[in-house]
């Protein structure tokens, strides 16, 4: 038997997450098993437990990103990955079984190798956040000496992003809920923030590009930044990139400011890249990661005893960086 997390209905965290034993799991044909060292806990998985997604197996062991070590293969696998460090993508995406657990059985292309200059709680991170922001990043088509402005760039995917649009020699301005976030946005290299709680984005992009607005942004919530472009943020041929909306309807857009500049607008979600999209995203981040171009912001760590409290940390908003759960492997 394993310890892992689950629920079995969709609710608050501490009305239905559980803590105990499962049985381990087994690899089959063309799958690993992973002994988990570390679970990252997500918005998205916060939000399926949540009520987001129904509930449709008789439980869920939670969240997507983890980052452990491969202790058995299953037939057509190289046996010579057993012992292999690894960090792990959609987990949970459409299965029962995610990462908050011991052990993790698995495709095995969904098992990447992660570097020996990469820590499990940073491997915790990648599935999600690093691959939303280098696909972000892609779709935006930044130029060397462009600007882009990366809507959070203290959140999990906006400080990836952030990275990433410099490393193609872009100028990045970025907005933060806290001056919190924008100290250590500014430790890390990134002077162009804006409170966005207490001035206004769009008169600030302005005013730090002499008003031409910016060639990209990258956006965690349409419905809410959407208006940006009616504020001639967004430059002539501009690209507006969203990943996510607090509001799921209808979200008005203003044809007649659209056209008339070409600006574009590129929706994507992650869980979903092509096989050729997914490809150039590993490849780019790896090769990130094994030259040590990646900072990553490593939030509260829990124990898996305590998966309710990280859950909380996440929903709650105030949590810096990526919240962890430790599973003990590794």
């Amino acid at each position: 038997m394993m310890q892992a997390a689950w629920y079995e209905k969709n609710g608050p965290a501490d009305q239905v997450l559980q803590v105990g034993q499962q049985p381990v799991p087994q690899a089959d044909a063309g799958q690993v098993r992973v002994r988990l060292a570390c679970s990252g806990v997500n918005p998205s998985d916060v939000k399926s437990r949540a009520g987001g997604r129904p509930v449709r197996w008789n439980l869920i062991i939670p969240h997507s990103d983890g980052a452990g070590i491969i202790d058995q293969v299953g037939q057509g696998v190289d046996a010579g990955r057993v012992g292999e460090r690894v960090w792990l993508w959609n987990a949970q995406y459409n299965r029962a079984h995610g990462t908050a657990a011991e052990y993790i059985v698995l495709p095995a292309e969904q098992a990447v190798e992660l570097p020996e200059n990469v820590s499990f709680e940073a491997g915790a991170c990648m599935g999600i956040p690093a691959l939303t922001a280098f696909r972000a990043v892609e779709l935006a088509q930044i130029e060397p000496e462009q600007t882009v402005l990366v809507i959070g760039g203290a959140s999990g995917v906006g400080y990836y992003a952030v990275q990433m649009a410099q490393a193609q020699g872009a100028r990045v301005i970025t907005t933060v809920g806290s001056q919190t976030k924008a100290a250590f946005l500014h430790e890390s290299g990134v002077h162009d923030t804006i409170l966005y709680k207490e001035e206004s984005v769009a008169d600030r992009v302005l005013a730090m590009t002499d008003g031409a607005g910016v060639n990209a942004i990258i956006d965690m919530d349409l419905s809410t930044t959407i208006a940006l472009v009616d504020a001639h943020v967004l430059a002539q041929h501009g690209r507006l990139v969203c990943y996510g909306s607090n509001e799921r309807g209808v979200v008005p857009l203003n044809y007649g400011q659209w056209l008339p500049r070409s600006l574009s607008l590129h929706f994507f979600l992650v869980y979903e890249l092509t096989h050729a999209q997914r490809l150039r995203a590993l490849d780019g981040v790896q090769a990130m990661l094994r030259k040590g171009l990646l900072e990553h912001h490593i939030g509260p760590t829990y124990p898996l005893a305590d998966v309710v409290l990280a859950h909380q940390a996440v929903e709650s908003g105030t949590s810096l960086g990526n919240v962890i759960v430790n599973c003990g492997g590794g």
